[in-house]
């Protein structure tokens, strides 16, 4: 082979090569322009949802606070930037197969699977929030209502983020056994818990508990009048156990008083017997 040869080698290459040039160009640019239009689509349809409101609601805005997206900009962001993907992988194909190509092709397959995460998170959020709106009024007569209702709160959550985790298949073998082991350690402390309660120190709590329960029901009118008259009770107890220890007289550890006088103020003497009476 002599340098013509080689050099017309070259030149094929590169004249094949500059097509596919030219057309991963065209699509670049073609999916620049899709991708911004699509952004302004999204985040307009998004305001025309009151998406932002759903999502500050549901607790997410705080999250957001100091980034410079909103939750429909964030969205819009996510769709901007998976067309942007999509269209480098169709541009990266035109060269044929490639790592390039295929690592495109699984990062584009995942991020429909991320926006249905989000999705998840959020409305899992906003159900956590009206749980515990609800819970904490019906419930908010008792001194317990306030942290049954952010147990619920925290519950739910807690099963948005695994099931938002499950979806993108992120660290499935941890978030499963978790979601497992925190199912069953409910399920065996209602039925040990509640059937047989536990053991005698918590059984004297749950007496203790439903006791205060049940004294804070509505129907339960005289409840507070009850534990009012049985702390009176047991203050009045107190007291006259303290009234009876001061009245109690100590020990006298002087000499012995002497008989009583009579009532001119002198002794009273006993009559002597006469010495008749003594035996001989």
């Amino acid at each position: 082979m002599n340098i013509g040869d080689s050099f017309r080698n070259v030149l094929d290459t590169v004249i094949n090569f500059l097509p596919n040039l030219a057309v991963f160009l065209v699509i670049l640019v073609v999916g620049w322009i899709v991708a911004k239009v699509l952004r302004k689509v999204v985040n307009m349809v998004l305001d025309r949802l009151h998406f932002d409101r759903a999502v500050e609601r549901g607790g997410i805005q705080r999250a957001l606070a100091r980034s410079k997206y909103d939750a429909s900009g964030l969205i819009a962001a996510i769709v901007y930037y998976a067309v942007l993907l999509m269209a480098l992988q169709m541009g990266f194909a035109v060269f044929g197969p490639n790592p390039v190509s295929s690592l495109l092709s699984d990062l584009v397959a995942w991020l429909p699977m991320a926006v249905v995460a989000i999705v998840i998170v959020v409305v899992a959020c906003a159900i956590a929030n009206a749980v515990k709106d609800i819970a904490a009024s019906a419930l908010g007569g008792f001194s317990w209502g306030n942290l049954v209702a952010r147990v619920a709160q925290g519950f739910i959550i807690a099963l948005g983020v695994i099931a938002a985790l499950n979806q993108m298949g992120v660290a499935t073998t941890v978030t499963t056994p978790v979601l497992v082991a925190v199912l069953a350690t409910v399920g065996g402390i209602l039925v040990v818990g509640v059937g047989g309660g536990m053991v005698r120190p918590m059984q004297q709590r749950w007496e203790r508990w439903l006791g205060k329960a049940e004294a804070e029901m509505p129907g339960n009118g005289n409840g507070g009048g009850q534990e009012a008259y049985q702390r009176g009770r047991e203050d009045t107890m107190r007291a006259r156990t303290g009234e009876a220890a001061t009245a109690d007289p100590e020990p006298q550890t002087g000499p012995i008083p002497t008989a009583p006088r009579g009532a001119s103020g002198m002794q009273s003497e006993q009559p002597r017997p006469d010495a008749g009476d003594y035996p001989r």
